[in-house]
């Protein structure tokens, strides 16, 4: 570990290389597991605002489990996340026609209908940000269903931290992930 102004980074997400692979894993981050994706406040209002336009997009399920229990739900933790159809996918997904899971949202934005893109916790994945009172926890979310892109990364040698670099971005700003590429020159060669 170590302190990129007040976060504290995991070593793993420079050292541990990643890809997504979508063909080969359907998607699977978005359909299996127990939770929605982490939202926070900002993002619940983004999604109650966006909401009419992104519906188009969504399948008749998620339609039915946003209406019912709204575009984001707490949890009994008092966190926030989406919410999951029949406690399995996020109510957001939507499917191909290879049966692969894409997001509605960012399906919208792509169609330039709304301007932005999904929420951070999944454009950050497979990196997990765990905020603190006094700093922000910055790990990698080791998963199997994600072995495949694990495989990926390491056979085109892109570390995970590079493989979301627009994320990082967009969550800490330019200076902060030129701090972590420093980082990431000098004491790990990448």
């Amino acid at each position: 570990m170590f302190q990129l102004g007040k976060t504290i980074v995991s070593e793993d997400i420079i050292e541990k290389d990643f890809v997504c692979n979508l063909s080969a894993c359907k998607g699977a981050c978005c359909v299996d597991g127990d939770a929605g994706a982490p939202l926070d406040e900002e993002e619940v209002k983004i999604l109650d605002d966006i909401y009419p336009k992104v519906k188009p997009f969504l399948r008749k399920e998620g339609i039915e489990v946003i209406e019912a229990q709204g575009t984001s739900v707490k949890t009994v933790f008092g966190d926030l996340e989406t919410p999951l159809v029949n406690g399995a996918e996020c109510a957001y997904v939507i499917f191909d026609e290879k049966n692969t899971a894409l997001c509605a949202i960012e399906e919208a934005y792509n169609q330039g209908e709304i301007d932005w893109k999904k929420p951070v916790s999944c454009h950050l994945y497979p990196i997990r940000v765990k905020d603190y009172s006094e700093f922000s926890g910055v790990s990698y979310d080791r998963w199997e269903i994600c072995d495949v892109a694990c495989a990926l990364g390491k056979e085109l040698q892109v570390p995970i931290y590079k493989f979301v670099k627009e994320a990082l971005i967009r969550k800490f700003g330019k200076d902060w992930y030129a701090e972590l590429e420093k980082v990431a020159e000098q004491n790990f060669n990448k």
